[in-house]
């Protein structure tokens, strides 16, 4: 297993970032407490994808912060990202894995009380659990609230307890701090960073929230 910070694991998706420019809100972003930065890509054609990828990677150059692609292993290697964030209905875990290799980071979204049963911890280096609550920047009809992350995420550390095991949909400052008590290993956040006004300030907020800082 990779070690991997996910305490504040930013989303960067072009549909949720107010038109401004991606490489430049990643950078923002992880210069304020962003861990690990995902980018997500809903719309864009590949050579849009890839080109968006790269300037982000160029973007943390020097920062220690990792970047993963969302669902696209071809993306992934075409622009030389650390790793890929997997659903359940992407390309299997194993099949990714045997593609980019052991020291890829590779991380997997968990819904349901089975798949967190069946979560192969052996193969990723994190996992995140949701929709924990309502959320606008992605089709998340039932949140299943902080007692349904509890118990997934209760059930994958039961099998690995050293698998850090996050939280996803819905997160802001405020209830951030609640999974953070819940015993959440980190947050991921799109619209509460990327669509502020001030993302900086956004970051640093959350930032402190996680890190146990808030008040």
């Amino acid at each position: 297993m990779n070690p991997v910070d996910i305490s504040l694991y930013g989303i960067i998706d072009p549909e949720h970032c107010l038109g401004r420019e991606l490489a430049e809100l990643a950078k923002i972003s992880v210069e304020n407490g962003v861990t690990l930065i995902q980018y997500r890509d809903k719309k864009n054609g590949i050579r849009t994808m890839i080109e968006n990828a790269s300037a982000i990677r160029d973007a943390l150059k020097g920062t220690n912060v990792p970047l993963i692609i969302n669902d696209r292993v071809d993306v992934a290697i075409a622009c030389n990202a650390d790793g890929v964030h997997l659903g359940q209905e992407d390309m299997p875990v194993d099949h990714a894995r045997s593609i980019l290799g052991e020291e890829a980071i590779m991380g997997l979204s968990i819904k349901t009380v089975e798949e967190a049963r069946s979560c192969p911890v052996d193969r990723i280096d994190y996992a995140f659990v949701g929709g924990v609550f309502v959320t606008h920047s992605k089709d998340n009809p039932s949140a299943i609230g902080i007692d349904g992350w509890m118990e997934r995420a209760n059930l994958i550390k039961n099998t690995k307890p050293e698998m850090p095991v996050g939280a996803i949909a819905g997160i802001d400052s405020d209830n951030a701090k609640q999974m953070v008590a819940a015993g959440c290993d980190g947050v991921a956040v799109i619209s509460s960073i990327y669509m502020a006004e001030d993302v900086a300030s956004a970051t640093r907020e959350l930032s402190n929230v996680v890190k146990g800082k808030s008040a």
